[in-house]
This record gives C-alpha cells, sequence and structure tokens, in this order.
C-alpha cells in the first residue's frame, strides 16, 4: 500500500526508488504523487528566492586600493527537471541555510575575482555594469548547480583609506563645476534667449510697421489710381465737348465756304462776261485799227529795207570797183618798191659794209627823231652845273657812248668811221 503526496508551487516533491531495484526518480512541482509504502523515499525542496548579500572586504582593486564592496543576489532552484536534478543532487536534505551558504560562497568568489580586474572608479561609477559581470561570470557555475541568479546589484562599496571620499569631493567639485557653468550658461542662454526675443519684437514690429506702411502706400495708390481715372474721364469729357465744338465750327466753316465759293463762281462768271465784253470792244476800237496800222508799217518797212539793200548793193559794187583799182596801183606801186629794194640790196652786197654804214646813217636821224620826241613837249630845259664845262664833257660822253649802242642794236661799228671817231674823240 502507499499514499498520495501533495506539494505547493513553491516546493517540489521529489519521488525515488521502486520495485525490483530501480533508481527512476519523478520530480512534481505543485502536484501530487503517488508512493508506496517501503520502497519508495519522498523528499521535498524549496523553490523560494533566496536572498544574499555577498561582501568582500578589502579586496585590492586592478590600481592596488582595498576596498569593501557589498552586494544583494537573488536565487532560486530552477525547475527544468534536467536542472532540477541538479539542485537535488546538490541541496536534497540540506537546509535554505546550508544551499545559502554554498552560493553566497561561490558569488563572493567571483565577485572578488572581478573586483581585481577593475579600478575604483569603474567599480564605483559603474554599478549595474559591474553586477551586470558579476551575473554573467557566476551564472554557469551556480547554473550547474540548478540554481538560477534572477539579479544581482551592488548595496555598498567604500574603502577605509578615504580614496572614495577624495573621489567624491572631485566629483562634487566637478558637479559645482558643472552647475556653476551650467548657470553661467543658463544665463548666457536666457541673455540670448532675450536678446532673440527682443530681436523676434522688433522684427514683429518692423513687420507690422512695413505692412501698415504698405497699406498706406496701397491706399495711396489706389487714391492716386481713383484720381487719375477721375481726371482721365474729365480730360476725355472736356476733349469729347472740345472736338465736337471743332467738328460744329468745320460744319460751319464748310457750309460758309460753300457759301463763298457759289459766291466767287457767280462773280467769275460775270468777270469772264465782263473780260468778253471788253475783249470785243478792245477788238472793234483797238486791235484793228492797229493791225492796220502794223501792216501799213510793215509795208514801209519793207520798202525802207528793200532801198537799203539796194543802196548797200550799189555801194559795195562802188567800194569793189575803188578797192580794184587801188589794189592794182598798190601791186604796181609794190613791185616798183620790191624792184628798187631788189636793186637796193645788190648794191649793199656790191658795196659791203660801206652799204650798211650808209643804211644805218640814214636811220639815223629818224631814230633821233623818235627818241627827242617827247622833247618836244618840253617848253624849257635846265641844267644845274657849277662847272661850265660839265656841259660839254656830258655831250661829249653821250657821242661817245652813241657807237656802242648802233653796235649793239645793228651789229655796225661807227666808230671805224673816220668823221665820226673825230665826233667822239675830239681830242684825236
Amino acid at each position: 500500500m502507499g499514499n498520495c503526496h501533495t506539494v505547493g508551487p513553491n516546493e517540489a516533491l521529489v519521488v525515488s526508488g521502486a520495485c525490483c531495484g530501480s533508481d527512476e526518480k519523478s520530480y512534481t512541482v505543485g502536484g501530487w504523487a503517488w508512493a508506496w509504502w517501503l520502497i519508495t523515499d519522498i523528499q521535498k525542496i524549496t523553490l523560494e528566492i533566496m536572498t544574499l548579500q555577498p561582501k568582500c572586504e578589502d579586496v585590492e582593486t586592478a590600481e592596488g586600493v582595498a576596498i569593501t564592496v557589498t552586494g544583494v543576489a537573488q536565487v532560486k532552484v530552477m525547475t527544468d527537471k534536467e536542472l532540477l536534478g541538479y539542485a537535488c543532487e546538490q541541496f536534497l536534505g540540506k537546509t535554505v541555510a546550508e544551499i545559502k551558504s554554498v552560493i553566497l560562497q561561490t558569488l563572493e568568489g567571483h565577485l572578488r575575482s572581478i573586483l581585481g580586474t577593475l579600478t575604483v572608479e569603474q567599480i564605483y561609477q559603474d554599478r549595474d555594469q559591474f553586477a551586470r559581470l558579476v551575473r554573467e561570470v557566476a551564472a554557469p557555475d551556480v547554473g550547474r548547480m540548478g540554481i538560477e541568479i534572477l539579479s544581482f546589484t551592488i548595496k555598498d562599496v567604500y574603502d577605509k583609506v578615504e580614496y572614495l571620499s577624495s573621489l567624491g569631493k572631485s566629483q562634487t567639485a566637478a558637479v559645482q563645476r558643472d552647475a556653476d557653468i551650467g548657470v553661467a550658461e543658463a544665463e548666457r542662454d536666457a541673455g540670448i534667449r532675450e536678446a532673440e526675443c527682443k530681436r523676434e519684437m522688433m522684427d514683429v514690429k518692423f513687420q507690422a510697421d512695413t505692412k501698415m506702411a504698405d497699406s498706406k502706400r496701397e491706399l495711396e495708390m489706389q487714391k492716386a489710381a481713383f484720381n487719375q481715372e477721375v481726371n482721365t474721364k474729365k480730360a476725355e469729357s472736356q476733349l469729347a465737348y472740345e472736338l465736337q465744338a471743332a467738328k460744329e465750327q468745320q460744319k460751319i466753316r464748310l457750309e460758309e465756304i460753300e457759301i463763298e465759293v457759289v459766291q466767287r463762281k457767280k462773280q467769275i462768271s460775270i468777270e469772264e462776261k465782263e473780260i468778253m465784253r471788253t475783249d470785243k470792244e478792245l477788238i472793234a476800237t483797238v486791235r484793228r485799227p492797229a493791225e492796220a496800222e502794223a501792216y501799213k508799217m510793215q509795208q514801209l518797212a519793207e520798202a525802207q529795207k528793200m532801198k537799203k539793200v539796194l543802196t548797200a548793193q550799189a555801194e559795195a559794187e562802188k567800194i569793189k570797183r575803188i578797192g580794184e583799182a587801188e589794189a592794182g596801183s598798190i601791186e604796181a606801186v609794190g613791185k616798183a618798191e620790191a624792184q628798187r629794194m631788189k636793186l637796193k640790196a645788190e648794191a649793199y652786197q656790191q658795196y659791203g659794209e660801206a652799204a650798211k654804214t650808209a643804211l644805218v646813217l640814214e636811220a639815223l636821224p629818224k631814230i633821233a627823231e623818235k627818241v627827242a620826241a617827247p622833247l618836244s613837249r618840253t617848253n624849257e630845259i635846265v641844267i644845274l652845273s657849277g662847272d661850265g664845262g660839265r656841259v660839254t664833257g656830258e655831250v661829249n660822253r653821250l657821242l661817245a657812248e652813241l657807237p656802242v649802242s648802233v653796235n649793239a642794236l645793228t651789229g655796225v661799228d661807227l666808230s671805224k668811221i673816220p668823221l665820226l671817231q673825230k665826233m667822239t674823240n675830239p681830242q684825236a
């Protein structure tokens, strides 16, 4: 026979042993199991959370600073059958205190080993990272015991040489400094923000003023446009009135011009009739008598012309006859004169130089006459000279220069004629 055993959800029931020496084990969590008398064994193991406080005193860190670290760990037996079997092998039959002691020593060992690899600053400033590192390192070892680490945190870190307090002071100073910097930055940001607000306010005011000015300008422009439109309409009306008045005035002027044209036509017709009458009167009173007189004058002129022509022809015939007679006479005289010159030339050729001289001598009186012609119109010639013999000398000089002039003009040397030699050189 046997009994029925039950357990709550915070415990596990382990039934071991069976007939024929079987080593089969069954695990029941929060349920019931049947156990035979004498041949089966019934044991229980707690599944409640166990709180541990691992503590490592005066553990040297990586920098050689001795610190004391206290942590808090929450552990429990895992309910997986295999892992639960590991926990039953390790802790079945032990009290909760003994189980805590084993797990605590394991955690403290890992905690001590990890502290030796970290600095105080890493441990103190990043406790969560440190706790996570401890849990990760210790979890495999306690897991092989069927124990699960639910949480692990660092409760306290301190030392006996006030190293951490020094860090705290420096941290406090840094925090104070950061606070002062933060205050200064906040004040600066506040000033900047205030300036920005003022600038935004000025921008808004400027925009508002600009919009007001734009609105005012648009209003003025609209007024100007309206005034311009009104003035344009007025000007158009005035121009239309003036144009219509000008058209009416032009119509009146055209009618007046038409009247003047009709009057002028009538006047021209009257004047044409008067001109025709005057022409007929002139023809009767002036033209016909004038034509008769002109015909008479024409006939008289023709007769006079004929008379002059006949007279001129007779006179021309007379002149012709006289000219022919004079031409015959001149021809005879010329032939005689030519014969005389021929004979004279032959004589000159025969007598040579003497003939030329004679010819020059014949021409000298005529030359002297032509030279003295201006003097013939002179009433009196007065020669001013203080010496009476000077006049005679001037006369002799003129006579001496006469052969030279004649030689230059005719080529005849009068100085070779004995008579002239005596005249030109009385001393000889």
